[in-house]
């Protein structure tokens, strides 16, 4: 790819990265390194229902512990995220140590804002809102497929709006990312697809942003060629600690590449399809992303040609159109090869609330980085028709 001599961008990678097999275990001396003493760690209720990984995070931070907030949920929410700020303030916590998927991720982000600055999280809605950085963030993913280690977005739901409320600030960045791939060892074979379609997404998305730039293109093409080499191998056999690692990489690579150039169409429909009907954000991803991809061509083929060729295709002369159909089949294709649905209606999503879905969907932030524009519910409708 090339850009104009004019092109000017902003690009931003804070987080102190750490991987390889067993780093989890440093997590302690990660805590004090950020001047911290008592650590709040967050995590999922599954996760530390079936696992021990949550106590096992505990027992090596040892007296730098300040207890376990297990009550997250799948699209936590914001009467989640008060709760848990309130807790970490009765444990005297000053630091936070997330352990688990996008959901513990984003939650303790928000705590991190609760716990500093008061209040409720809905207080904190909106872009650059914090004044000064969140409380120390720690994060330990469980699963590759968010990046949200990594980035300085977190949607939380309002469940009793039925809308995901997204949090946009560099203030809740979190401090360090450990990235080990034992800790993703026993992730099922469903949810190992789907979060690794979601990096997919994040990776395809950023490239074809209204604010794609080249050294977040650069992160993303790769994570591409990773996640086509070795989600297939994680999901045939979820032992496979190289398979686990590269995943956890391209993951990283890709949340690095969208928090600099934004999402698009993609996002903007599943945010608002999991708010609404609560399909698997990286599932409804997955599904919607080779329809955006025809949808964008439209405009704006030349975008995948780069994205055709990471995923293997030989785009040597070859047009642009041909090239984003290209990357539009191999993209359902590796869907379909990791056992993932391809519709929205095999998730209980009814035809019915589609045009209500496209209205809702202009509201959502995402839409406005999207490489094409994207100004009428109708057109959202096509894509949601051609989905379902």
């Amino acid at each position: 790819m090339t850009y104009d001599a004019s092109l000017s961008f902003i690009y931003m990678n804070t987080t102190r990265v750490v991987f390889g097999p067993g780093c989890s275990r440093d997590v302690k001396e990660e805590v004090r390194a950020l001047g911290c003493a008592r650590a709040l760690v967050v995590t999922d209720s599954v996760l530390a229902k079936s696992t021990d990984i949550p106590s096992r995070i505990e027992k090596v931070l040892g007296d730098a512990c300040a207890g376990i907030y297990s009550d997250v949920v799948p699209d936590s929410g914001v009467h989640l995220v008060d709760a848990g700020a309130a807790f970490a303030r009765e444990r005297g916590a000053d630091c936070i140590v997330s352990v688990g998927g996008g959901s513990a991720i984003d939650t303790a982000k928000g705590i991190a804002i609760v716990l500093k600055e008061g209040g409720s999280l809905r207080d904190y809605e909106g872009f650059q809102v914090l004044k000064r950085p969140a409380t120390p963030h720690v994060a330990i993913p469980t699963t590759a497929g968010t990046g949200s280690e990594v980035t300085y977005v977190a949607v939380i739901k309002d469940h009793e709006a039925h809308q995901k409320l997204l949090f946009g600030d560099y203030n809740i960045i979190p401090n360090t990312a450990l990235l080990d791939p034992e800790l993703t060892v026993g992730l099922p074979r469903g949810l190992t697809a789907a979060t690794g379609m979601d990096a997919m997404s994040h990776a395809v998305e950023s490239i074809h942003s209204q604010q794609n730039e080249p050294i977040a293109d650069g992160l993303a093409l790769h994570a591409i060629r990773l996640i086509r080499e070795f989600l297939p191998r994680a999901v045939d056999d979820g032992k496979d600690l190289v398979a686990r690692g590269q995943m956890l990489i391209a993951s990283n690579m890709a949340g690095t590449a969208f928090s600099n150039a934004q999402v698009g169409l993609v996002h903007a429909i599943a945010h608002t399809i999991g708010a609404r009907h609560g399909v698997h954000h990286g599932l409804a991803n997955s599904i919607l992303l080779p329809h955006v991809v025809r949808f964008n061509a439209g405009e704006i083929a030349g975008a995948y040609r780069p994205v055709a060729e990471a995923l293997g295709f030989q785009v040597a002369g070859v047009s642009d159109e041909a090239c984003a159909e290209a990357a539009a089949r191999l993209l359902s294709e590796l869907a379909a090869r990791t056992g993932l649905p391809q519709t929205l209606s095999s998730q209980g999503v009814p035809e019915s609330a589609l045009p209500e879905l496209a209205e809702a969907t202009l509201a959502d932030a995402s839409i406005i980085y999207n490489g094409r524009a994207v100004l009428d519910a109708d057109e959202v409708l096509g894509v949601l028709k051609a989905a379902f």
